[in-house]
């Protein structure tokens, strides 16, 4: 199994970080600015030398989003339409989706 490398601060080998690190916290997600694997927002903000760019919706069929537990990417549409890893079955934090605005652009 290929390990994607995952930037922020403290970040464990379930790509949970500083900011959020409950058991459910296991997905990092690829910038649109930079294609780089982040563990959240708050990372990127601390770790990048450029501000971010919201994923475009053309493009939610990209693979932009990672599972912490078993390393599968999925696209973003893949991973706003389920509650767990289709690969692992490991769930996800469902109130990650409050913070979609942050990412992908939602209009």
């Amino acid at each position: 199994m290929e390990r994607h490398r995952v930037l922020g601060v403290k970040v464990d080998e379930k790509t949970r970080c500083a900011h959020y690190h409950t058991d459910i916290d296991i997905i990092a997600i690829k910038f649109y600015c930079c294609q780089t694997y982040y563990s959240c927002y708050y990372c990127h903000e601390e770790a990048a030398d450029h501000p971010p760019q919201k994923w475009p919706k053309e493009h939610f069929n990209t693979k932009a989003i990672l599972c912490g537990n078993c390393q599968n990417e999925l696209t973003i549409e893949q991973y706003m339409n389920t509650p767990r890893c289709p690969s692992c079955r490991h769930p996800f934090n469902e109130k990650c989706s409050l913070h979609y605005p942050l990412y992908f652009s939602m209009e």
